[in-house]
C-alpha cells in the first residue's frame, strides 16, 4: 500500500484524536486502549506511532482536544443558556460528547506522570472558567458546582435524584 499524502496523515491524525477524546469521556483513559481508538477512527493499530509517541502524547492532545471544542460550543451560547445546557439530562446522558473538566477529572487526578496531560486539563479547565466569569475573571465557584453536579447525576442516573440535583445546581446559579 503507497503512502498517504500530508493532507491525509493530517485528517487521519484529527480523527484519531476526536475519536480519543469522545472514547476517553465515555470510557475512561485506562478504559481505551489505543487498538480501540484506532479500530473505532478506522485506522490499524500499526499505524497509531506515525502520528504519536505514545498513549500520554494522545491523552495529552485529546484533553486539548475536548476543550477547544468546548470553547467553541460555549462562545456561541450565553451564560444562562449555557448553564441550562450543562446542568440537562442531554448533557448528563452524552458523555462521550460532554464537559472534558467532568469525563477527565477523575482520570487526570489518579494519573501518575502526565504531566503534559495535566497542563492541558488545568489550562481547559481555567479557560471555561474564564468562559463563565465577568471580564474574563475566572469563575471557580461556578465552574465548580457545574462540574461537581455533572458527575452527581451522572453516578445516579436512573434515579430521581439525578434529576434533582442537576435542578437543585441550576438553580443555585444566579441568572444573568
Amino acid at each position: 500500500m503507497g503512502r498517504v499524502s500530508q493532507a491525509q496523515a493530517q485528517q487521519n491524525r484529527e480523527r484519531i484524536v476526536a475519536t480519543a477524546a469522545r472514547l476517553f469521556r465515555e470510557h475512561g483513559i485506562a478504559g481505551v486502549s489505543v487498538a480501540d481508538v484506532m479500530a473505532e477512527a478506522g485506522l490499524t493499530h500499526g499505524g497509531f506511532y506515525k502520528h504519536f509517541a505514545s498513549k500520554d502524547a494522545l491523552v495529552a492532545e485529546a484533553v486539548t482536544k475536548a476543550f477547544t471544542d468546548q470553547a467553541t460550543a460555549a462562545r456561541a451560547l450565553g451564560r444562562d443558556a449555557l448553564l441550562d445546557a450543562y446542568l440537562s439530562p442531554a448533557h448528563r446522558d452524552q458523555a462521550g460528547t460532554g464537559c472534558p473538566s467532568a469525563g477527565f477529572g477523575g482520570d487526570v487526578a489518579h494519573a501518575s506522570g502526565g504531566g503534559e496531560t495535566r497542563s492541558a486539563y488545568a489550562e481547559g479547565v481555567e479557560a471555561f472558567a474564564a468562559h463563565l466569569g465577568a471580564s474574563g475573571e475566572p469563575d471557580l465557584a461556578t465552574l465548580s458546582t457545574m462540574v461537581g453536579a455533572l458527575i452527581l447525576a451522572r453516578a445516579t442516573a436512573g434515579t430521581d435524584l439525578s434529576d434533582r440535583i442537576l435542578a437543585a445546581a441550576r438553580e443555585s446559579l444566579p441568572a444573568t
